[in-house]
């Protein structure tokens, strides 16, 4: 269980996450939601303690995150594994050699400044490759990738650092809608391993197909939580300021793509 208080986060005079709270049962799949500066990278950022919290609280499973510090806030980001729009690979490196640092901190210091991984974490690595068909790309460099592949070993990445959480910020944002939604099916393939998933998304059908709960944020505060039939008309009309068809041309228009929307209830 994840339980967020009160959590709020401070950029001098700009609050970019404002007293929220959020209770995440194991093994969900959210989706988070909301205009651009709504607050949704911060909130992700500040659960894996990439930024710290102005006020509030984290916890997980009874372990308070906010007051982690040195060696148990490495582990955390271990359990707690964040996935990003840049996919963040190491370019001139294998595919193969990308998956295995997601082991490091799991390692000696020593064996892991040479990269000496071991047959069984290798075995590790292939595995996952091949889970999200990427087995026959290992010995390439990670820049001969498409964007849907490398995002893809991004996945295998943090799959071998075992988490118990992914935090997904706006991993298809770049993509092609066929990358998009292999990307998206590996993330629920994830997710029903009984991973719990949090994604910020900004495709509003994606997150209906993919999600079983979604939580929207306004000004970095909460404004929606709940399953995505109760996505209204009404409610995407509150949190945009726009209607969804409004929405998904403006998101058309700024990536050059096809609007996608669905007719939906007011």
């Amino acid at each position: 269980m994840l339980d967020i208080t009160g959590l709020t986060r401070r950029f001098g005079t700009k609050t970019a996450v404002d007293g929220l709270s959020l209770r995440v049962p194991a093994g969900q799949m959210i989706g988070v939601i909301g205009r651009s500066g709504a607050g949704k990278s911060t909130l992700l950022r500040m659960v894996n303690r990439l930024t710290d919290p102005t006020a509030g609280r984290i916890l997980f499973d009874g372990t308070d995150v906010t007051a982690l510090r040195g060696q148990a806030l490495r582990d955390w980001r271990m359990r707690c594994a964040m996935i990003f729009q840049q996919f963040n690979l190491v370019q001139r490196l294998d595919v193969l050699t990308n998956v295995l640092v997601g082991r490091l901190n799991r390692r000696p210091a020593l064996s892991s400044m040479l990269c000496m991984f071991t047959a069984q974490e290798r075995a590790l690595a292939l595995a996952a490759l091949d889970r999200f068909d990427l087995a026959e790309t290992a010995l390439q460099r990670a820049d001969t990738l498409s964007g849907g592949q490398q995002q893809r070993v991004a996945i295998a990445r943090v799959m071998l650092q075992e988490p118990s959480i992914i935090l997904a910020d706006e991993p298809i944002a770049s993509l092609d809608p066929r990358n998009a939604r292999t990307v998206m099916d590996a993330l629920r393939g994830v997710n029903r391993d009984g991973i719990t998933v949090l994604v910020n998304l900004h495709d509003l059908t994606t997150a209906r197909d993919y999600c079983d709960r979604i939580v929207a944020l306004n000004a970095g505060r909460l404004v929606f939580d709940g399953p995505p039939e109760d996505l209204t008309a009404t409610r995407i009309r509150d949190i945009y300021g726009v209607s969804e068809t409004e929405f998904a041309e403006q998101a058309a228009e700024a990536v050059g793509a096809t609007p996608r929307f669905v007719a939906i209830p007011a």
